[in-house]
């Protein structure tokens, strides 16, 4: 007779396998046992006017303020549109002569703008009081026609 196909560790192999299923079963009928039911309802979450999420239905006799669709802005307002060609009074804030460029702070607003050694009519240094036009350039308003002031 031949020998069984069977050997020790795919018996061994078999029993753990078995043994995980029940311990499954176990756990899930244990899971089932304990928890707190309800179904559905205990499982819902509502959202209140102000986006926080609540366990409790909101209320259906309380009066709902109507919003205008229109009015909601999604995008970021446009911004004034400014004369560029008005010669503006600032400081420089910073400039690198062997670099070529720096940055002016406008009196006022102490906004700072961009300006390159060939947007300078004579030289200037840091601290220097300054005029300026802007230009749009690629990457924002640039400063042109610095002159000392």
């Amino acid at each position: 007779m031949g020998r069984s196909q069977e050997t020790f560790s795919k018996k061994e192999k078999e029993k753990k396998r078995l043994q995980k299923r029940q311990e499954k079963q176990l756990k899930r009928e244990e899971r089932k046992e304990n928890s707190a039911g309800g179904g559905l309802e205990n499982m819902l979450a509502y959202v209140d006017e102000f986006g926080n999420i609540t366990d409790t239905p909101p209320d259906p006799t309380r009066k709902k303020s109507v919003i205008d669709a229109s009015s909601i802005e999604i995008a970021i307002p446009k911004q004034a549109e400014e004369d560029l060609s008005l010669p503006k009074k600032g400081k420089i804030d910073f400039f690198n002569e062997s670099k070529g460029y720096g940055f002016i702070r406008e009196d006022g607003t102490q906004e700072k703008y961009f300006v390159h050694v060939n947007g300078l009519t004579e030289e200037v240094r840091e601290g220097d009081k300054v005029t300026f036009e802007l230009e749009k350039g690629l990457k924002g308003l640039n400063a042109v026609n610095v002159k000392r002031v």
